[in-house]
């Protein structure tokens, strides 16, 4: 990505600093509940806070990073807080911290977000005026804040567009669950989700 000068942070919301992420993929997976996804534009920003993860830990067999780097995955070793992005399903698109040392392939599912800043232009792009779901599920996430492959690689704590600030508002309770639409370690419980966040995705059997 080609840097640029970061509008101020609005409200309360701060950058976070690398050394303020934790260095343990399901640590950093929790630490992210709460926090802010801000995307500034040209002339204005998209926003969200960070209600629903999942965590890919260095050896899961669910992780892209399983069987070692690959020109597709290499952005999820270049150590914690860079964005990885990639295509699935044929139409969507997924975004991820990574999320630890440099070399060691790992990290964070976005699965969804509460819309804080610029919730008209999301809902034009996600075609909905419904509040719960602009941003319920990676996918709707990934279109609601305008990301894709173009950001991978993305520095989420240095001055880009595309960057993780601190929370806009208090963290309510964290809740953990097994992650979702997995084939493989199916039993790992490694979702952290805001309890009683309306703008959650998967089964409400699953966020209780």
């Amino acid at each position: 990505m080609t840097k640029k000068h970061r509008h101020r942070p609005s409200g309360l919301i701060e950058p976070l600093r690398r050394v303020e992420l934790p260095a343990d993929t399901i640590e950093l997976a929790r630490y992210l509940v709460g926090k802010t996804l801000v995307h500034d534009l040209s002339t204005s920003r998209l926003s969200g806070r960070i209600v629903e993860v999942e965590a890919y830990p260095p050896g899961d067999a669910a992780g892209h990073a399983f069987r070692g780097k690959t020109p597709s995955n290499q952005t999820l070793f270049l150590g914690r807080g860079y964005c990885y992005v990639y295509f699935t399903y044929g139409s969507s698109f997924m975004v991820n911290v990574t999320s630890e040392p440099p070399g060691i392939g790992a990290g964070v599912l976005l699965r969804a977000l509460e819309p804080l800043d610029g919730i008209e232009t999301m809902q034009r792009d996600r075609k909905t005026a419904q509040m719960r779901d602009i941003a319920r599920g990676p996918g709707r996430l990934a279109k609601a804040m305008q990301i894709d492959k173009r950001f991978d690689g993305t520095d989420l704590c240095a001055a880009e567009p595309l960057w993780l600030g601190t929370p806009a508002r208090p963290t309510g309770a964290v809740g953990s669950s097994t992650r979702i639409g997995l084939t493989r370690e199916i039993h790992a419980k490694l979702r952290f989700f805001e309890r009683g966040s309306p703008h959650l995705s998967g089964p409400k059997s699953l966020s209780i």
